[in-house]
């Protein structure tokens, strides 16, 4: 872990930046005369008209020091302290990252001497966006030898360590399991297969002491079930697919695995297409350059997992990933063709770039198996979400109003965007087949999101369920902050981890 705690002086190291947030330009005019330097005053004043820093939120100055103690400070406007806005801190904090990198730093300091600063939850703002800022995908990429960059935190006094050392720990877990779902949906699809997945599975499981297991169905069992809206998909496929089933058991809940008071069973279902040709209904070569992240989902349960294995909750949750690509050949699913899920029901398949709901109806169906009181499912499903929300929102869809509240106020603490959707009534009647139960594409196009989540819906029949439809932020063609750079986002890791607690 790059990020410690510690008690410090104000700029007592030399030729290493420090990161101030002030809530005013009298702040922070404070703080450069401090620096005992007229020259770095001026150079202030310069700033402050160039910039019209006011010390508001989403403002900053970055100020070169000639000084025996530091040599720049950032200061990062946060405004009135009793509105605080974490995203502007989150910003602040990708953007004063990505200048010390930029200027080959080893290390940055954030200065949180003023008391007001020095809490728990301003530490956990700090440690998973600076963890998220300095993420970088170089596993095809030849070593740069760039200094790895290490944060710290300077505490006013010895009052808030152990309590912020516990913060910072979990806080920097949060954002390095983001970082994994990352690294997988980065990953091409060349070496990130269904057996990748499991691996990453397994490795999570043992890495739990036994409170995550791992189950794997393979092509055989799963056809045995009955998943033939899983097993439509996977047939033009070469490599082979993989049904994973991960679960977490509170240690509370002993061998007899009984509840206890407050206690639930929550499903997490994952879309785990790890490559997404279209199958015969294949995409044009520029809708498949990204198609490597349609397993961005599975990422994001995996990553949950990983959080599960090192802290635990006091639910008991069950991951499912029916991972496979989605691809043409002689024994590929065709047009036309009428397949029976898991539950029974018959659908005709229409265009086969309409898959992942056909994987996540197999998948949410098995896990009604376990008897949760809740499913919720992650998949970069439709364009025609990114259509609705752009890039940077997910949607919701769920008729459970108490659970989307919780998800959308989850949301909105951790710094991700979720919308929520209607699930129209009407609209269902456009999934439904002259010759099957239903159709894996609607009669038109229009509302092509919702007739998604539609088509999910009764699948979920019984069970309190929520889709996030992940397709804008789950891979960001730019940016999407100064903390969350472009390619894989872990979109979810963050709000689910949240939700759960």
């Amino acid at each position: 872990m790059d990020i410690t705690i510690v008690k410090k002086l104000r700029y007592s190291t030399a030729n290493s930046p420090w990161v101030s947030f002030v809530k005013s330009l009298a702040e922070a005019r404070k703080l450069v005369q401090e620096l005992g330097s007229a020259s770095a005053q001026t150079r202030f004043e310069h700033l402050v008209v160039a910039t019209k820093f006011a010390g508001n939120a989403n403002q900053m100055i970055v100020l070169p020091v000639s000084s025996e103690t530091v040599e720049m400070v950032i200061f990062i406007g946060i405004g009135n302290i009793s509105s605080l806005q974490a995203e502007a801190v989150r910003t602040g904090v990708g953007s004063a990252v990505k200048i010390a990198q930029h200027n080959y730093y080893h290390e940055l300091i954030f200065d949180l001497n003023d008391r007001r600063f020095a809490t728990v939850n301003f530490l956990q703002l700090i440690t998973t966006a600076a963890t998220l800022a300095q993420y970088q995908f170089t596993k095809y990429k030849q070593p740069d030898n760039n200094p790895s960059l290490k944060i710290e935190i300077a505490l006013p006094d010895s009052k808030l360590f152990l309590a912020g050392k516990k913060a910072v720990i979990q806080a920097y877990a949060v954002g390095a399991a983001t970082n994994l779902a990352r690294d997988l949906v980065n990953t091409p699809a060349l070496d990130l297969t269904p057996d990748s997945l499991v691996n990453t599975a397994t490795i999570i499981a043992q890495s739990s002491n036994g409170t995550v297991t791992l189950s794997v169905l393979d092509r055989s069992a799963c056809t045995e079930l009955g998943m033939g809206a899983y097993m439509a998909v996977a047939a033009g496929a070469e490599r082979e697919p993989k049904f994973i089933h991960l679960t977490y058991t509170p240690k509370s809940a002993g061998k007899l695995q009984k509840k206890s008071p407050g206690q639930k069973t929550i499903a997490l279902v994952g879309k785990g297409i790890t490559f997404d040709s279209g199958g015969l209904s294949l995409k044009p070569s520029d809708g498949m350059m990204t198609m490597k992240c349609d397993m961005a989902g599975a990422a994001t349960v995996l990553a949950i997992f990983k959080l599960l294995a090192e802290f635990g909750a006091k639910h008991t949750l069950h991951g499912f990933i029916a991972a496979t690509e989605n691809m043409p050949s002689s024994k590929a699913i065709r047009p036309g063709d009428v397949v029976t899920a898991l539950n029974g029901k018959t659908i005709e398949i229409l265009n086969t770039d309409a898959e992942g709901r056909l994987t996540l109806a197999d998948a949410i169906t098995y896990a009604k198996k376990f008897n949760p009181d809740t499913i919720i499912d992650l998949a970069t499903l439709t364009g025609a979400c990114v259509v609705a929300l752009g890039e940077e929102i997910a949607g919701l869809m769920t008729t459970d109003k108490a659970l989307s509240k919780e998800l959308l106020q989850s949301a909105s603490l951790v710094g991700e965007k979720l919308w929520p959707l209607p699930l129209e009534p009407r609209y269902a009647e456009l999934n439904k087949s002259s010759i099957a139960d239903y159709r894996n594409i609607p009669t038109n196009r229009y509302g092509g999101a919702l007739t998604a989540g539609l088509f999910l819906q009764p699948f979920a029949e019984g069970v309190s369920w929520a889709h996030l439809d992940i397709a804008g932020p789950a891979f960001a063609e730019k940016p999407l902050s100064s903390y969350l750079d472009k390619g894989a986002s872990g979109y979810g890791v963050r709000t689910i981890w949240e939700w759960l607690h």
